[in-house]
């Protein structure tokens, strides 16, 4: 009967026909391809440093005699060519090998899938900088938030004022768990969640404090007590830490960050507080004192002292000259205070 569905035929495919279902099986089984580099782009905004260091120079040589032993792995690009997923490392040590392709593995990749492959895969390499590991953590921790769903008041979801305190439902067996991102994005990475916590707030820093992170030259807790403060205010702490040439301890970074949180952080206060001398540490406090000498062998007062008692913008050489100047002024009083004492006293009539 026209226009009814019943008794409809259906057709078994040229495929079906012609192939067994091993052939079926083996053209959905994914394959290693050889792919040119120069159809090959680097994932947008990848997170970690890929640089020609002694480490690199050592893989190009591997390559260059072995090849490639672990393949890449790429997604097909709209524009054409291949996007790579991971192996950034890999294809600069084959280019630097001279060769001209790269074996691959080709997989269909949603963006937020990609994101987060692209992450793992990076993550447990060592000596990775603080701020690559920032940067792939809130990568991957949008990705998972997007895929999850957005949570909801509606849905009784509790959502903080930091994205790193939301939350989203995950399911277990038949049940929902409902667990906080951070706890979900702890589970397949090599750091806790305290640790992904601190790393997440390093985003929140100017580029120029970032830096100094990665150089070692400012710790991470201070780190993560400065990303509490609005980029101006980060700012004049950076002016500070030039001037004295030295950077905050936790507990000048936190000084910092109460000063900021009770509107009192300006350029004098960021100064005086970073031109305090830090206490000792636990390990040289314990230290046996040194035997007093029989004489004393010289007086060194650093600028980080002096400066505090001056005001901002003094330099070393005005500094100089107004010590010496009291130095003179306190001599002449206590050479006059001497002679006062020598002087004879009257008798009394």
């Amino acid at each position: 009967m026209p226009g009814s569905n019943k008794g409809s035929i259906q057709l078994t495919s040229l495929d079906d026909l012609f192939t067994t279902q091993e052939q079926r099986d083996d053209a959905q089984r994914e394959k290693v391809i050889d792919i040119p580099l120069d159809e090959i782009h680097d994932f947008p905004d990848h997170p970690f440093r890929v640089i020609q260091d002694d480490a690199m120079n050592d893989m190009a040589k591997s390559v260059r005699q072995f090849g490639v032993l672990v393949p890449a792995m790429v997604r097909p690009r709209e524009d054409g060519g291949y996007e790579l997923i991971s192996g950034h490392r890999r294809k600069m040590a084959s280019t630097l090998a001279g060769r001209d392709s790269l074996p691959c593995i080709v997989r269909e990749l949603t963006d937020d899938e990609a994101i987060i492959i692209m992450v793992d895969s990076n993550l447990q390499r060592e000596q990775l900088l603080p701020s690559e590991k920032a940067k792939a953590y809130k990568m991957k921790m949008d990705a998972m938030r997007r895929r999850a769903g957005r949570p909801s008041k509606e849905n009784g979801a509790h959502v903080g004022p930091d994205f790193t305190d939301s939350e989203n439902c995950v399911q277990v067996g038949h049940n929902f768990e409902r667990k906080r991102s951070r706890e979900l994005l702890a589970e397949n990475s090599p750091d806790s969640n305290t640790q992904i916590q601190r790393f997440l707030r390093l985003n929140n820093l100017v580029p120029e404090l970032l830096s100094l992170v990665d150089e070692g030259k400012i710790g991470m807790t201070p780190a993560v007590e400065l990303s509490y403060l609005p980029q101006e205010e980060q700012g004049l702490v950076l002016e500070a830490i030039d001037s004295e040439q030295a950077t905050p301890s936790l507990s000048q970074a936190q000084r910092l960050r109460k000063m900021s949180t009770a509107g009192e952080l300006n350029e004098d206060t960021a100064l005086e507080i970073m031109a305090e001398q830090k206490k000792p540490t636990p390990a040289a406090s314990k230290a046996p004192k040194a035997q007093k000498a029989a004489e004393p062998q010289g007086l060194v007062i650093t600028p980080d002292v002096l400066r505090k008692y001056f005001p901002t913008g003094y330099d070393l050489e005005n500094v100089q000259r107004l010590v010496l100047k009291f130095l003179e002024g306190w001599a002449k009083e206590k050479d006059r205070q001497r002679a006062e004492k020598a002087r004879p006293s009257r008798p009394e009539r």
